[in-house]
């Protein structure tokens, strides 16, 4: 197919655009600019808060609307528009930090707009110096009262940490959806994205597409993860990256090179360009 049958590109961030180093390549950033540059729009679609993406859209130079937090967030940055959210329950909530305060856990919480944190964690020094963005010290109770939360977080960096996320899992499993990711960048990390029941990138895709008046058939989606498998189920075209998960590969219709070697611009220029 040529690239005039699209409108609309959407790209996985971390496992994506984001391999080892915590850098996009060259060839992926030209590839992205030839698109945009032909009439596509290009969109993120990532597990990030819109805080952590900031220095992804200045170095793309993508405006307009992109998918956060796994899908429960549609937003522009620039104009600070919400197309659709999906937060989390305020008593759920309350309760998630409840049982994180006894179980000795460290949360991360996110409106659109800010990330707060009760205290200094080792998720806490990597926002900062990886994504450059300094968290908002804060009592939780405080904050679960007057912000409308988007996304949790956990980050499990040890096996011990780990046992305790899954514990966590098993509490909420029946109140809230969990996707488990890793970042290229930290490959002996866990990081466990935590939102509303029922969010999905699939359904992030659907309420963009539809405020940008495109269908699903004039979609593409790339990705790497399992929590990707939503969104490459629902776009017209579906890209998985070499280093993708069998869950992700198995639902693609074109499979690319690896994210160290400039997968993104080889499909693209294989599909689109």
């Amino acid at each position: 197919m040529t690239g005039s049958a699209y409108k609309l590109l959407v790209v996985d961030v971390d496992g994506t655009l984001f391999g080892k180093d915590g850098t996009i390549l060259a060839e992926d950033r030209e590839a992205l600019a030839r698109v945009s540059g032909s009439g596509i729009k290009v969109s993120l679609s990532t597990g990030r808060a819109v805080q952590s993406c900031a220095r992804v859209l200045d170095e793309l130079a993508l405006d307009g609307y992109h998918i956060f937090c796994d899908g429960a967030l549609v937003y522009s940055p620039d104009s600070q528009r919400e197309v659709y959210a999906q937060p989390l329950d305020k008593d759920v909530l309350k309760r998630v930090v409840d049982f994180t305060r006894r179980q000795g856990m460290h949360i991360d919480i996110y409106s659109a707009t800010r990330y707060f944190v009760e205290r200094e964690t080792w998720s806490a020094a990597a926002h900062r110096n990886f994504f450059g963005i300094p968290p908002t010290i804060t009592n939780f109770d405080e904050i679960c009262e007057r912000e409308v939360i988007i996304k949790a977080g956990l980050a499990a960096t040890s096996p011990e940490e780990v046992a305790r996320a899954q514990r966590f899992n098993l509490e909420f499993g029946d109140c809230l959806y969990f996707s488990w990711v890793t970042s290229p960048s930290y490959p002996d990390v866990d990081f466990i994205n935590i939102v509303a029941p029922g969010v999905s990138k699939g359904k992030g895709l659907a309420a963009l597409s539809a405020h940008l008046g495109i269908t699903l058939a004039e979609t593409i989606a790339i990705g790497d993860g399992d929590n990707d498998i939503s969104l490459l189920s629902s776009a017209g075209l579906a890209v998985a990256m070499g280093n993708a998960t069998d869950g992700a590969k198995e639902v693609a219709d074109y499979i690319t090179l690896d994210v160290e070697h400039g997968g993104v611009a080889a499909a693209l220029k294989e599909l689109v360009l």
